[in-house]
């Protein structure tokens, strides 16, 4: 197309290779003094080969010196205790770092970023990856001062910002572990780049074509399911690009057994403590922490971040074999409490099952509903979680996965005697799939998706007015009428006393 056609001259112009049309080179980043050159990663990381047993705690490694040779910085260099200015670091957990882009341009700098040349009609990670499909991308903040080349079209990016559904920062760009990888993505007005941090770089293009499904053409989908739909219709044209992962079926099966019952931020911590304790170490990434305004004057002022040399440990995700190691009590340990069994149990399972080999026979299967069954006989795996992981890696692409917000949807556009409905049994969930299916004849698990990606907070801003107002004067009726109907309870239960 020309958008794609136009991505790759701009690219090109600017120090990125391209992965279609483009014969692949070598290619070589400037140093600051003009000379041509390429950096070569600490010593320390290509000699660390071997694992150490790791704890199930958590660990977050702070002081010294980290792998790009930055020390912290001296305690008298601080600022005074009774000082105005002085700020508090935020408590280092994982979810209060910071992962900065000009960090990571440190780590193998020698790895160029790659155009994806996919159009945003075809991709947009921002409505992809941290949509609630997988749990393992980080979020990349990028520095006011951060004069990157890959940054082309900032002034029109500006003018066209969507929202990642982790929080209103227009995130674009992100970091996560994929197989034997950890791997940047970064999404600009007109495609989408990738840089290879740890890892081969062979084969990376075809992983992630896999990884995306971009062989299966977006555009005609929206435009299928918009004629069905025009409310879907109206929400496409302001959130392009909402794909289905390709991920691997055993991470994504204990993945989402973690979820239950659960939060984003808590999944993601849940389950970095689980790939460190059995997983493969793979590379320590730069990171910042939050710091807080420590004045007394009442203002509320955003936290900052501030360069302490704290680091995060990326893990692969571990093997089914390497899982032989896990035993409830050190599950409940690193935190995953009553979920502790259901790995446990899943897993021993999974194993009588043929281990791996079994999960990857489902994708050749052609009926949802029956890949459903086959997984819900996984201890801790409900209908829910199962066309989860049937969606999002077995190639389901009619799974359709009710949680609250697909109810809400259900209720409000498609069948509002659900609204009467007393509990979500397996008759009611399949009635809720069938509504969906019935709407949207190709890829209705897409289609889902799509409606399920708008109703995040995060989204709310780029919305037609109208359909925001809809969603929020249906929410206050449902609220209203639930608060009536414990009233009507209460009274009645009076009433009897």
């Amino acid at each position: 197309t020309s958008t794609s056609a136009s991505a790759s001259s701009t690219c090109g112009n600017n120090g990125v290779s391209t992965m279609i049309g483009t014969p692949r080179r070598k290619a070589t980043r400037l140093s600051s003094n003009g000379k041509g050159g390429v950096a070569k990663q600490s010593p320390s990381k290509a000699k660390r080969q071997v694992k150490k047993t790791p704890s199930p705690k958590r660990k977050i490694k702070t002081g010294g010196a980290t792998s790009s040779g930055i020390k912290r910085s001296s305690p008298s260099k601080q600022s005074p205790r009774n000082s105005p200015t002085r700020k508090k670091a935020v408590k280092n957990d994982i979810n209060s770092l910071r992962i900065c882009s000009a960090d990571l341009a440190n780590i193998a700098p020698e790895n160029m970023w790659v155009d994806m040349n996919v159009p945003p009609e075809e991709l947009r990670p921002s409505a992809t990856l941290t949509t609630g499909q997988s749990f393992s991308w980080l979020v990349v903040e990028h520095d006011d001062d951060d004069n990157d080349e890959t940054k082309v079209g900032v002034a029109e990016e500006e003018e066209h910002k969507t929202f990642s559904a982790w929080g209103v920062h227009d995130a674009k760009e992100w970091v996560g572990p994929l197989g034997n990888r950890v791997i940047s993505i970064r999404e600009t007005p007109n495609t989408t780049l990738y840089r290879v941090l740890h890892g081969p770089t062979d084969g990376v293009d075809e992983y992630l074509r896999d990884y995306f499904q971009l062989d299966t053409p977006l555009g005609p989908l929206y435009e299928q399911w918009s004629e069905r739909d025009g409310r879907l219709g109206r929400i496409a044209s302001v959130i392009p690009g909402v794909r289905i992962l390709r991920q691997d079926p055993t991470e994504c099966l204990f993945s989402f057994i973690c979820s239950s019952n659960n939060n984003v931020p808590r999944i993601t911590k849940m389950l970095a403590a689980f790939r460190e304790t059995y997983g493969e170490f793979m590379m320590e990434l730069p990171c910042r922490s939050a710091v807080e305004d420590d004045l007394k004057n009442g203002d509320s002022a955003e936290p900052s971040l501030c360069h302490d040399n704290t680091s995060r440990e990326i893990y692969s995700f571990p093997t089914l074999e390497a899982l032989r190691a896990a035993t409830d009590a050190s599950l409940r340990e690193m935190g995953l409490g009553y979920r502790a069994s259901y790995i446990v149990a899943t897993r021993d399972h999974l194993l009588e099952l043929g281990g791996e080999e079994h999960l990857h026979s489902l994708r050749d299967v052609k009926d949802a509903n029956a890949v459903q069954e086959k997984l819900i006989e996984f201890k801790g795996v409900g209908r829910k979680v199962a066309d989860c992981v049937a969606l999002f890696s077995l190639d389901q692409i009619e799974a359709i996965p009710v949680d609250t917000h697909v109810w809400h949807i259900a209720c409000r556009e498609y069948d509002p005697s659900l609204g009467e409905v007393k509990s979500l049994t397996p008759t009611v969930y399949k009635r809720v799939g069938e509504l969906f299916r019935s709407r949207f004849p190709s890829h209705a698990g897409w289609a889902h998706s799509l409606l399920f990606v708008a109703e995040l907070p995060s989204f709310r801003g780029v919305l037609p007015t109208d359909i925001v107002s809809q969603m929020d004067e249906w929410r206050e009726q449902e609220r209203a009428k639930k608060v009536a109907e414990k009233e009507a309870k209460a009274a009645r239960s009076s009433t009897n006393d």
